[in-house]
């Protein structure tokens, strides 16, 4: 199993006091989790897509100091960490007002929190036991309308740089609390229909027609790279 390498002592963690300077770590399926795939924003294959519930199990985390910042351009990761004890199974669709999901709030050292690791790995327990990844919902296309379940077993390792977003995040301060995010972005799984076909994206995802008879379906995310932070790149490698 490759796993980011650890360049200096891991951070200790212990409960989070209510004055104690503090990281918390989020993930998303932004509002195409929450909101479905409506048009514009079909699958890339015409489908409009509603989901129910969709199952996502984290382990393997850890929230990085990186001096030089790491590019995501590579599985090893070199600075001070702090590691997260998971593993976490939720539901991205009931998230909060910001597509978030709260997975745990650690007492952070002061700095810049500038890379992440984390992996998708199949839950151990529970309604997605033996799955990473599950999609509940309904499509719709053309009159057409088919209850799903999408599954993957698969387990992957992320290694990711700086989050990318309206503002930048990961900045602990004395006394103070900051957050990080995890994020899935659903189009490089199921290709969006308001981009070009040759986007490089529709190139790549599944879309859903391989889906369309309904019922359960197993999947595989190899190539897909739907792992990111914010619209910050991972370098993600099959465990």
């Amino acid at each position: 199993m490759t796993r980011p390498f650890l360049a200096a002592a891991i951070l200790a963690i212990a409960p989070v006091a209510a004055t104690a300077q503090s990281l918390t770590l989020f993930a998303s399926g932004e509002d195409l989790a929450t909101e479905g795939f409506n048009s514009p924003k079909l699958t890339r294959d015409g489908w409009a897509l509603e989901f129910t519930r969709i199952l996502a199990t984290f382990d393997h985390i850890t929230a990085w100091q990186s001096d030089p910042p790491f590019m995501g351009d590579g599985p090893e990761i070199a600075g001070a960490a702090l590691s997260i004890p998971g593993p976490f199974t939720v539901d991205l669709v009931n998230a909060d007002d910001a597509d978030r999901v709260a997975l745990a709030t650690v007492e952070a050292t002061e700095g810049h929190y500038n890379a992440l690791s984390w992996a998708l790995v199949p839950a151990t327990r529970g309604d997605a036991e033996g799955f990473s990844l599950i999609f509940e919902g309904v499509a719709r296309k053309d009159g057409q309308e088919v209850a799903f379940t999408l599954r993957s077993t698969d387990a992957v390792m992320h290694a990711c740089g700086e989050y990318m977003g309206d503002e930048r995040k990961g900045f602990v301060t004395s006394g103070g609390a900051a957050d990080l995010e995890i994020t899935l972005h659903l189009d490089h799984l199921f290709g969006r229909a308001d981009k070009g076909g040759d986007d490089e994206m529709n190139r790549d995802a599944l879309g859903f027609d391989a889906f369309a008879a309904g019922g359960t379906h197993d999947f595989s995310l190899v190539g897909l790279h739907v792992g990111h932070v914010g619209e910050g790149h991972c370098h993600d490698t099959l465990l």
